[in-house]
């Protein structure tokens, strides 16, 4: 313990031996701080008292005058302690109890101080909860972003930004679902727990169900529980959910991630591109006020239109592959070969169709330059086993979103074509013994749910911590979840 929390604890018992409870369950508070600073000059006239409550962040004692700032969601004001309206022993018992940190409750009428603050001039104070740790001194350009992440809760009192950015993530998910409701959606919820992963190409996490002895896996996604509801006779469902794929943490990956799905019938890609593009535009509207945000000082402009390419084309005008290339498996192994780097030798080797070296080019030599919002569609068929062919049977019906680099969202004409279906699982199970990991399962129960018949739709699918940190111009992604995944503390020397 040290010396500073040992004061602390001693004034929490001193608090006690005076009768005074220091964490009551109920306070009167009649304002936030917003609406003290917004009803500012009504209540100055007025000289309406005030009850606000917060945490104090400040505290400055001029002989006879204090001044201390406290701060609660909404904001922070200033609050002046007079010994002459408290008397003497109320005033110095304040000093003798109250931390940086504690929480109390400050009732009074509201002045302008000479220097133009905006402050409530104290008639009486009443304490809230007793702080036992100080809050951190210099918390701005901590160098140990570890003890940001895994302290969230000091990161969020003492960063404005932090907290804006979490607000700001609320804001986005509701938009989305103004947004969708009025558009005559549903919201529903599926399954986290499933006998059968699907939706995504992506390493689980497995579980064990002890009473029913049943393997389950959380989710990598929800789409193959919305195509159900299809089946079932809706015709317009979403869901914001968390998804968990086995995977490594960067600035773009979380294990445990916001997943918005939805599916809507009788519609196809061309109908969910421009739904993407409305869904950005209005969440960033009511996030920011605007549609254009900055990363890493780089503008970015979400307003409609947003530019659009297909995969081939994409791959020529920035890769430099020539669209003959992938005519002949042997021919684009070459190239390729010459194009990326080395570590990618034994992913080539083993590529054995030429759409999926098509991808791979995508993946390495385009999608780090799109900076901009921009739609690739018509993607090879090989690396998109459940969506619906092109015209050109070579591609499917599919387009992904890029900005900054990174991927924001997976889309497709669904594939309702049982036999297709049933063949594509097929090509994915031999995917998987050729060493492919992420292959996408064979769901039996979903193939017999369709031959039922699903109405042609549009799936559309975005990672929502990743529109976030767009909307916001955080650079990583965990800047944007409240609590992101860390190594346990135990073993953790992570950054």
């Amino acid at each position: 313990m040290t010396e500073e929390e040992s004061v602390r604890l001693g004034r929490l018992h001193d608090l006690r031996e005076q009768g005074i409870n220091p964490y009551p369950s109920k306070v009167k508070r009649t304002h936030t701080v917003q609406a003290v600073l917004d009803g500012f000059t009504a209540l100055e006239s007025s000289q309406a008292l005030v009850n606000v409550v917060g945490r104090v962040r400040l505290i400055r004692r001029h002989g006879g005058i204090s001044f201390l700032q406290l701060q609660d969601e909404t904001g922070l004001i200033q609050a002046a302690l007079k010994i002459d309206e408290l008397g003497s022993e109320r005033y110095e018992q304040f000093h003798a109890s109250v931390d940086m940190g504690d929480f109390i409750q400050v009732d009074g009428s509201v002045f302008v101080t000479k220097k133009g603050e905006r402050t409530i001039d104290t008639k009486a104070f009443v304490f809230v909860c007793k702080a036992l740790l100080p809050l951190p001194e210099k918390w701005h350009g901590l160098s140990d972003t570890e003890v940001r992440f895994r302290k969230r809760y000091l990161d969020i009192i003492i960063n404005d930004e932090v907290r804006n950015r979490l607000k700001a993530r609320s804001a986005v998910i509701a938009a989305i679902r103004e947004l969708l409701d009025k558009k005559g959606f549903m919201e529903v919820e599926t399954p986290t727990l499933q006998p059968v992963y699907g939706g995504g190409f992506a390493r689980p996490f497995k579980t064990k169900h002890n009473a029913l002895d049943a393997d389950f896996y959380l989710r990598i996604s929800d789409e193959m529980y919305l195509k159900r509801l299809l089946v079932g006779g809706f015709e317009k469902v979403y869901e914001i959910t968390k998804v968990f794929r086995n995977e490594g943490i960067d600035r773009d990956h979380n294990p445990e991630f916001t997943m918005f799905e939805a599916q809507v019938a009788y519609e196809n890609y061309e109908y969910g591109m421009d739904l993407f593009e409305e869904i950005f535009e209005f969440a960033a509207i009511k996030a920011n006020g605007t549609t254009q945000t900055f990363v890493d000082d780089v503008p970015i402009e979400l307003a409609r239109p947003w530019k659009r390419m297909r995969l081939i084309d994409a791959v020529k005008e920035i890769g430099g592959i020539e669209p003959e290339v992938w005519d002949d498996l042997k021919t684009a192994k070459d190239v390729l070969s010459q194009k990326l780097r080395k570590e990618h030798a034994e992913t080539l080797a083993r590529i054995q169709k030429p759409g999926e070296l098509m991808a791979l080019a995508f993946e390495e030599l385009v999608e780090e330059k799109l900076i901009q919002p921009t739609i690739i569609y018509d993607y090879p068929v090989e690396v998109s086993p459940l969506a619906k062919k092109s015209a050109d049977e070579r591609f499917v019906e599919r387009f992904e979103v890029f900005a900054m680099g990174s991927e924001i969202g997976n889309n497709y004409s669904e594939l309702n074509d049982p036999e297709d279906l049933e063949k594509r699982f097929i090509e994915e199970k031999e995917r998987e013994q050729a060493g492919f990991d992420e292959a996408h399962q064979t769901d039996t129960d979903y193939l017999e749910a369709i031959k039922h018949g699903m109405p042609p739709a549009c799936g559309l699918g975005i990672g929502v911590d990743r529109m976030v940190m767009l909307i916001t111009g955080a650079s990583n992604i965990k800047e944007v979840i409240a609590f992101p995944t860390l190594r346990p503390q135990s073993s953790s020397h992570e950054s």
